[in-house]
């Protein structure tokens, strides 16, 4: 089945009881059984819940996997993958993520003694050094948030497999209509599926795919025992954005190649970071792994100026000013000071994220009225 086709129909079934072509929303905490023990599938909607059902059966069909969950949020799916973990072990991460994940690894759980290890991972050769004996998990943005750097997932999981580890790639930026980790040597995807998934800014969940049936009993139990799942209504709305991820998408790459190739060519800016550039240090990888190029970006003003960012930021009217991405609105931010300032300003400044950078979440409104726009708010700098 191809993927356009997978959005819609994948992993679904009509209810059999109306023949209703969307999944009702089992607004229900729990089940009636008929003896102890003895019941349909459900017992309690912590545990399980049909619409619930539905969107983590079309999770694991759109990433090609074999098993997906859904959770609270996205934090929430990534919180389930370290408990995976003991005192004592090691994690590799690339350098560049979002803030939110880096604030859960240092203030979370380095406080329950599991280490982690922040690098470039531009080039994979840079990982085999940090693998220690107790080394249990590679984790993996690609394209990272906000510096759109890009990893090489075939790479990176060679080297994971080669040393038993488990390989995690977030692939929210990306989504699966761009690229398939699992595909590509990963063990595990993870999904803010608030982001282009959802699609409409008016929910928050998150996601994870395996393909093993071991390491999805575990995460099972984890999502399970620890709690941190999506409700009925929730798990209503993102899987009705699934099936229009491919059509939004198209836009999304669209728009964000216009507005990157307009931005690249203006005196005010000083760079852009987008990997659809042949100049983007990973662009053949790019191409190599991705079907297209994305509608997330990220620029700098000449000068490095704080205060003519957030002007630029002070007086964009289409796009509007927020945290969060991947919404069919386009989105701007400031990620020192939003996305990302959980992060040290030292540390994050060392992969680029300078004052003077403003990230975009291009949506799917027309690219005239979004280069306009932006060309209206960098005249007042």
């Amino acid at each position: 089945m191809e993927f356009n086709t997978k959005v819609i129909h994948g992993g679904q079934q009509h209810d059999p009881s109306t023949g209703a072509v969307m999944p009702p929303i089992y607004q229900t905490s729990t089940y009636a059984q008929s003896s102890p023990g003895v019941h349909k599938g459900y017992e309690y909607s912590r545990t399980g819940n049909p619409t619930r059902t539905a969107l983590e059966n079309a999770l694991a069909s759109i990433e090609n996997g074999n098993f997906g969950l859904a959770f609270g949020s996205g934090l929430a799916a990534i919180d389930a993958v370290i408990k995976l973990l003991n005192p004592g072990d090691e994690v590799i991460s690339t350098n560049d993520l979002y803030g939110g994940t880096y604030r859960l690894f240092t203030s979370i759980y380095e406080n329950y003694g599991i280490k982690f290890h922040f690098i470039g991972m531009d080039n994979a050769d840079n990982i085999e050094k940090f693998i220690h004996k107790n080394t249990k998990l590679i984790w993996v943005e690609t394209p990272t948030n906000p510096m759109l750097n890009i990893i090489d997932i075939k790479a990176v999981g060679k080297i994971s497999s080669k040393y038993n580890l488990k390989l995690v790639v977030d692939n929210t930026f990306a989504t699966p209509y761009l690229q398939q980790p699992l595909n590509l040597g990963a063990d595990i995807v993870m999904h803010s599926a608030t982001k282009y998934l959802g699609g409409h800014s008016d929910v928050v969940m998150g996601a994870l795919v395996v393909k093993d049936k071991t390491l999805a009993d575990r995460l099972y139990f984890i999502q399970n025992a620890s709690g941190a799942i999506c409700g009925p209504m929730d798990s209503f709305l993102v899987l009705r954005g699934i099936k229009t991820l491919h059509l939004r998408m198209q836009r999304h790459c669209e728009n964000g190649k216009a507005v990157a190739c307009f931005l690249k060519d203006h005196p005010k800016v000083e760079n852009v970071y987008w990997p659809g550039f042949k100049n983007h240090p990973n662009h053949e990888i790019a191409k190599a792994q991705m079907n297209d190029f994305g509608g997330m970006l990220s620029f700098t003003i000449k000068g490095n100026e704080y205060n003519k960012a957030i002007k630029i930021l002070e007086n964009l009217k289409v796009f509007t000013l927020a945290e969060s991405l991947g919404g069919v609105e386009s989105l701007s931010g400031h990620p020192a000071s939003m996305t990302h300032a959980s992060i040290p300003k030292e540390e994050r400044e060392k992969t680029g994220v300078v004052d003077s950078l403003i990230r975009l979440s291009v949506g799917v409104e027309s690219d005239k009225d979004l280069i306009a726009d932006l060309e209206n708010a960098l005249k007042l700098i």
